[in-house]
């Protein structure tokens, strides 16, 4: 026997495994539970087990979803309002060029999107990078506000804030 024989002998065995395998998995299909979780949930995590059959799906509701923060860290937390004398000619509009909104922060240390939460006074709310300030402030965090009034009041507070990652789902951080 020569070594084309072997080979077009090998070559057959491999096709004739590959198509008994093919055949087995079409004529005794395993279903597998697959996971799929609801990143936009508010409250607690909804998960949904399935087995690729319809109907057969399963909710599951996680209690707690931990993600550990990036930093932690204290810093100068001020407040802003959509104002020209607080902003710059377009204050209704972020320097990540976004319509301003509740959860927006300026923050010239951190990438944009960056998430943020400052637990001491907004508890589990959950803050977004898409602004800038003054470059003068280079370690400060400023939250936009509806009012010039709430800014005022809001003043200027040394807080610990916990820095998560600009991908992390903020229905993860919940």
């Amino acid at each position: 026997m020569n070594i084309y024989q072997i080979q077009h002998n090998l070559a057959k065995k491999v096709l004739i495994l590959a198509l008994f395998i093919l055949l087995f998995e079409f004529a005794f299909p395993q279903h597998v539970l697959a996971a799929e979780q609801d990143v936009f949930a508010t409250g607690p995590a909804k998960i949904t087990l399935s087995d690729g059959v319809p109907g057969n799906e399963i909710l599951v509701f996680a209690n707690h979803m931990s993600v550990k923060p990036k930093v932690v860290r204290r810093v100068v937390v001020t407040a802003y309002s959509s104002t020209v004398d607080q902003c710059d000619s377009t204050p209704f509009i972020t320097a990540h060029n976004t319509p301003v909104r509740a959860g927006i922060i300026a923050a010239n240390f951190l990438p944009f999107h960056t998430k943020v939460k400052i637990p001491e006074v907004f508890g589990d709310q959950v803050f977004e990078v898409e602004d800038r300030m003054n470059k003068k402030y280079s370690d400060r965090l400023d939250i936009w506000m509806e009012s010039r009034e709430e800014a005022i009041s809001f003043g200027a507070r040394y807080l610990k804030i916990e820095i998560y990652d600009a991908n992390t789902e903020v229905a993860m951080l919940k």
